[in-house]
């Protein structure tokens, strides 16, 4: 994982800016000060260092030469063509305004990573490429912690015979992860039989798992072979296995315990060699305990179990997959290259996604069949970014329209998934009774006419001190 030091003297823009880059998949340190960043970091651990211009003490450019070989970004909210300059001429591989949104922000961080690797990066992809390690594994697409551990247990879960449970919510590829272990075992040159309980009904699903003799019920005018018996030496998938019924959840776990089946309307068994892989997005103990799942078949599925990760905690692994959707969309359908912007990124990284990547194949999809240019927006992928954020503020901070500041103040630590638009909020509502306008405006290195329309768009009213006699003695009206 790449590591990041965030060098600012506001722990509201440090904070958020730590929350959007861990949800990128990057590491993050913080510090305060340059002094602070010296004092308790190694500067040699780190991808990128990002640091504000103006700091107490020392500036920021002052790190550019304490960090040798790796890259500095700098903020600024003074983005003046001067101090833009003179921060490169120091050294600075780029400068950003603040404010800046998610986009700008992820786009500069993985654009600076990938021009200038630290010699400790170029170590590290050496080794990785020495190793073999791959980003991809039978489809499934990451570089994300979560994506990288599920990898190796894959690869230690595959050559055995266990059975396997995978676990995961709707939508995040427990499929691919089943296909995943069956061509990494030694049945990969036999078949798989993928079978989706959910889409069988109760009473055909006996029958279709473990087949039929001629006659043994109404319209069995022949014999068929069940699917666990078509499975026979290879590999069987069982999605949403939670949603079998009782009767065929027993028949099931006497072909598990005793490796055979029985035909319905048949005297005799027949002996299979089938491995099982078993997914749900249900929580099965949770099931068993109140008697809706069978406890016993529970223990017999639940050997080996690999867990998937929503798509909203894969971090970075979101934009690659968006982009490698993308351009399978575009070939598929003939269209010249395309490429996300910046609103449409930051609606990405934003977008909670409960649907997972199956709700992003289905956006990324649409947004290529109805964009007329090249330049996918936020709009095209069905995701207003507007209400996003809104909702994101009011469910989560309750800033919006309340008159209850506890929740904001109380805590120095904000909650866990705010966006820098909700940390440009919290801001505006700690600060106000403290600051003037003015002030309030330069800090956040916007101008007041700015500060005044977000306050209208987000309903944050202004404080009486601010509003009174504080502002007529300070501040010219705005007009």
């Amino acid at each position: 994982m790449q590591q990041i030091l965030v060098v600012e003297d506001e722990s509201v823009i440090r904070t958020a800016l730590r929350r959007l880059l861990e949800r990128s998949g990057y590491g993050v340190s913080e510090a305060g000060s340059v002094q602070q960043a010296e004092s308790d970091h190694s500067f040699n651990d780190f991808d990128l260092i990002i640091s504000d211009l103006r700091l107490p003490g020392a500036p920021g450019t002052d790190l550019i030469k304490k960090a040798g070989d790796v890259p500095v970004l700098i903020m600024t909210s003074y983005a003046s063509l001067r101090s833009a300059v003179d921060s490169m001429r120091m050294g600075a591989v780029d400068y950003i305004a603040k404010p800046f949104d998610h986009g700008d922000m992820v786009n500069a961080v993985e654009r600076i990573i990938a021009d200038h690797p630290t010699q400790k990066a170029q170590e590290q992809k050496a080794t990785a490429s020495n190793s073999g390690d791959t980003s991809s594994t039978s489809g499934i697409i990451g570089n994300c912690q979560p994506i990288q551990i599920l990898f190796g247990h894959i690869q230690r879960m595959a050559p055995t015979e266990s059975t396997v449970l995978v676990l995961g919510e709707t939508g995040t590829g427990k499929e691919l992860v089943a296909r995943s272990v069956h061509q990494q075992s030694s049945r990969a040159n036999k078949t798989l039989i993928s079978v989706n309980c959910a889409a069988i009904p109760d009473t055909l699903i006996e029958s279709e798992l473990f087949g039929y003799e001629k006659g043994a019920f109404t319209g069995a005018n022949a014999s068929r072979m069940g699917l666990i018996e078509a499975a026979d030496g290879g590999t069987l998938f069982l999605d949403e296995i939670g949603e079998l019924p009782m009767e065929a959840q027993a028949r099931l776990l006497r072909f598990i315990q005793e490796g055979e089946i029985r035909r319905i309307g048949s005297v005799h068994s027949r002996k299979v060699n089938v491995r099982l892989i078993c997914a749900t997005h249900r929580n099965l103990q949770q099931l068993s305990a109140e008697g809706l799942f069978r406890q016993d078949l529970y223990y017999r599925i639940n050997v080996l179990r690999l867990s998937l990760p929503p798509l909203r905690e894969r971090g970075k692994d979101i934009l690659h997959l968006a982009e490698h959707m993308m351009q399978l969309q575009t070939e598929k359908l003939g269209k010249a290259s395309m490429h996300l912007s910046p609103r449409a990124i930051q609606a990405i990284t934003t977008y909670q996604w409960p649907g997972n990547v199956r709700e992003l194949e289905h956006a990324i999809e649409r947004a290529v069949i109805l964009s007329e240019s090249e330049e996918v927006d936020n709009e095209a992928l069905g995701i207003d970014l507007e209400l996003v954020n809104i909702n994101r503020i009011r469910g989560q901070d309750g800033i919006v329209g309340s008159t209850n500041r506890s929740s904001i103040t109380g805590s120095n630590e904000p909650q866990e998934d705010l966006s820098l638009e909700d940390y440009f909020q919290r801001f505006v509502l700690e600060h106000q009774d403290s600051m003037s306008e003015t002030e309030l405006a330069q800090k956040l290195g916007v101008s007041r006419k700015c500060l005044w329309e977000r306050r209208q768009r987000f309903d944050i009213p202004r404080s009486k001190s601010t509003a009174g006699g504080r502002r007529r003695k300070s501040e010219p009206q705005t007009g």
